[in-house]
């Protein structure tokens, strides 16, 4: 079977090669890799490595070398297409139908590629020439020497409506191909197709294997519509998963451990002019998860470059939105911020590269932007508006999938709300006074009592604070707590476990279903692939089947949460019309529940931001619909 490169590299990109490898090796991390004894040779001396960053594994012991496909097939004696399989299932990823429209459709794209491949070719040659005088002039006029510009293969797009168009017909591109390549703009409702780049400089995009994909166009017409034009999205560019530069900064990255992130094309360019080569950018959008997944192939903590103004702040809490579901053990960001109206462009020409390196050096962790973002983003005067903080970092901190990350936010968070809320014992100062004590640079709130319990449990003998004891209830939250497993959600799963007939009845619903555990999501979907494969495929084999998935610790955590003998609807030897009965309550609960969640969140934003009496009353009645929805559960 013929596998489209696109889909074997999302699967490389969604398991790391250690995750595979450790299974059979047992690996101890040495700088950017990882070491342990060959499985191809016995020795007593580790001799086999593994890269993340670059893909492969390597064994010197023995000289084999390859990447996730062949260590199965290598160590388990599995075919090519076998090991696609079974690592496409691991990774969530739909096995592809390859059929002759396929393969036509694979023809079809490596020729939309040559055709990107002949442009960049030609936009090059046209900025050598006489027509690129004026891009030329700009291009120095940015500070960009000639072994720059060669090496990032920068072009010109001629401002004629048709010459790129009928260079590619020369070469033996048809119409189509020209379309889907995005070089020319045609429709049905556009009597002649014309060139869509034209009087830009040009800068090519290439995938991770250098491969021109995709152009940035930069006008040179003041009055251009655009100042800057991409590529739109084609077989070959998705711009959500693509970074500028990054086939070339990869390799620096890894030896420096480091990757940076900037804005735009002209600040990768001038940083790696003045020697930083480690650097890439998003194409115009906010960074996506994509993104962030290649990043972390390069370097465990990129630096996400903004300006210090608002707007460049609000870029880097998007960031962290993305990120916090994403994060793992050693993989974060840092955040480093620009002085106010400069760009790394600007910076590295007036200051120099000294310059560039303080601000990067002082790059902040994820939690420390996450928290200035949560206290600056109100007045926290009252206990209503301090119990909202509270409650908010709460459920940031469910949105971090991985558990161990989420307990060390829990720690790191908490101490924080302790610093800027400290509690004193009642004994030794009075209410009055504890409310106006201060300390340095710390607000002047007294202490929350609902957050860490009765003041007497703080006054140490002199009244000095101490270690304030959790209550019951506390231990149990998401600051402090071990990870709570949504008793409904768990619910759901086991159904589908021990029912999987159900998904040829709901399976668009059960594939929406939002999980509050990434865990919970990756079971669900593994669910929904095995039973696509084989519709009449029953509870028993599904869960070999997900055992080999390598899934049985997260079933084992379904089967441990379900504790109400009520819901025997979920057992495996329910009848099916009491199955289907009870799955579709609980779906349809767990689904208004997610509705009220965002409504309510929703509704506090409004009244942090307003104040006002009716975003008030707004949001007592969604915390009224909730408090009832709780009630009527009392499942979670």
């Amino acid at each position: 079977m013929r596998y489209p490169p696109a889909f074997l590299d999302e699967i490389r990109a969604r398991l790391p090669v250690s995750q595979v490898v450790s299974r059979k090796v047992a690996l101890k991390r040495r700088g950017r890799e990882y070491a342990g004894l060959s499985p191809f040779k016995a020795e007593k001396t580790p001799s086999f490595f593994v890269n993340d960053q670059k893909g492969f594994y390597h064994c010197f012991a023995s000289g084999e070398h390859g990447d996730i496909f062949t260590f199965l097939m290598k160590t388990e004696g599995l075919s090519f297409p076998e090991a696609v399989e079974r690592l496409a299932a691991e990774a969530g990823v739909p096995l592809p139908r390859v059929s002759d429209a396929d393969t036509r459709k694979e023809d079809q794209r490596a020729r939309v590629q040559s055709a990107v491949a002949a442009a960049a070719d030609f936009f090059e040659a046209q900025l050598k020439g006489s027509a690129g005088a004026e891009a030329r002039r700009y291009l120095e006029g940015r500070g960009l020497t000639p072994e720059t510009i060669a090496h990032f293969h920068l072009g010109y797009a001629p401002a004629g409506r048709s010459v790129l168009k009928e260079h590619l017909a020369q070469l033996g591109f048809t119409a189509e191909e020209m379309t889907l390549s995005g070089m020319v703009v045609a429709g049905e409702d556009i009597p002649v197709s014309y060139d869509r780049f034209r009087h830009r400089v040009m800068f090519p995009i290439t995938d991770l294997k250098g491969r021109v994909i995709a152009f940035g166009g930069r006008a040179l017409d003041a009055d251009a519509p655009a100042k800057y034009l991409n590529s739109p999205e084609t077989p070959l560019f998705h711009k959500g998963s693509v970074l500028f530069n990054a086939a070339r900064a990869r390799g620096p990255a890894h030896d420096r451990d480091e990757i940076i992130v900037v804005e735009g094309y002209m600040d990768v360019i001038s940083l790696h002019q003045a020697g930083f080569e480690n650097c890439v950018a998003p194409l115009g959008t906010a960074l996506t998860d994509d993104q962030l997944r290649l990043l972390w192939r390069m370097a465990p903590e990129p630096i996400l470059c903004f300006d210090g103004d608002s707007a460049g702040r609000r870029a880097a809490y998007r960031a962290i939105d993305v990120a916090l579901p994403l994060l793992q053990p050693g993989r974060s960001l840092r955040f480093a911020f620009l002085p106010d109206g400069v760009d790394p462009d600007d910076l590295v020409r007036q200051h120099g590269a000294e310059a560039m390196r303080a601000v990067l050096d002082k790059a902040q962790p994820l939690v420390e932007v996450l928290w200035e973002r949560e206290w600056k983003s109100g007045q926290w005067s009252t206990p209503e508006r301090r119990a909202y903080l509270e409650k908010r970092i709460a459920t940031l901190l469910g949105r971090i999938g991985d558990l161990t990350v989420r307990e060390h936010y829990g720690r790191e968070l908490r101490a924080k709300l302790t610093e800027a809320w400290p509690a004193f014992s009642a004994g030794h100062m009075s209410t009055s006074r504890a409310t106006s004590w201060q300390r340095p640079g710390v607000p002047r709130f007294a202490a929350s009592n609902r957050m860490f319990g009765p003041a007497s449990r703080f006054g140490g003998r002199w009244g000095y604070p101490v270690r304030p004891q959790a209550s019951a209830s506390l231990k149990r939250s998401a600051l402090v707590g071990p990870v709570h497993v949504p008793y409904r959600e768990a619910l759901l799963l086991r159904t589908l476990l021990n029912h999987p007939w159900l998904v040829d009845h709901y399976a668009e619903r059960i594939s929406n279903i939002e999980f509050s555990l990434p865990a919970f999501a990756k079971l669900r979907d593994a669910i929904l692939s095995l039973k696509s494969n084989d519709i009449s495929l029953d509870s028993s084999h599904l869960r070999t089947q997900l055992e080999a998935q390598s899934l049985q610790q997260v079933i084992d955590l379904v089967e441990r949460a379900i504790t109400h003998k009520s819901d025997r609807f979920a057992e495996a030897d329910a009848d099916s019309a009491e199955v289907e009965a009870g799955f579709c309550h609980a779906l349809a609960l767990h689904e208004r529940q997610i509705g009220l969640k965002r409504a309510l969140e929703a509704a506090e934003r409004e009244f942090l931001e307003e104040g006002s009496e009716e975003s008030l009353a707004r949001l007592c009645e969604v915390q009224r619909l909730v408090a009832s929805l709780d009630a009527e559960t009392s499942l979670d």
